[in-house]
């Protein structure tokens, strides 16, 4: 039962990211409303950890299945992908690099920041 409470509360906040792709009229993805949704949930303390947190990690082991029909899909129109193959490749190479540069970047900040603030707290003690 536990795991059908969670699936309902993650099946909630997607929901409500459809909603808000379709109300706002701002070009983001439903699918990003809904992490910002669900991130929010955690931050302000509305949603525990513990009340996603199984059926989450489920959905984590699983993830590379759920890639295999898009997976199929770019075979099945490899002709008509093959003029921009080149183009398309070198654009994954260079976001994928700067994602993984940003997202280095951002955690070694955040970790300095968090050791400041340990740091800081044991000076005033």
């Amino acid at each position: 039962m536990k795991y059908v409470k969670e699936c309902a509360v993650i099946l909630g906040i997607t929901l409500a990211g459809e909603w808000l792709n379709d109300v706002l009229p701002f070009p983001v993805p439903a699918g990003v409303y809904g992490l910002f949704l669900m991130l929010l949930l955690l931050c302000l303390g509305v949603l525990k950890l513990e009340q996603v947190e199984a059926t989450g990690n489920f959905l984590l082991d699983i993830m590379p299945v759920l890639f295999v029909p898009a997976a199929v899909g770019l075979m099945e129109s490899f002709e008509q992908l093959r003029p921009v193959l080149v183009p398309v490749a070198g654009v994954c190479a260079i976001s994928t690099l700067v994602v993984m540069g940003v997202t280095g970047i951002t955690a070694e900040a955040f970790i300095r920041k968090m050791d400041n603030r340990k740091n800081g707290n044991r000076h005033k003690e």
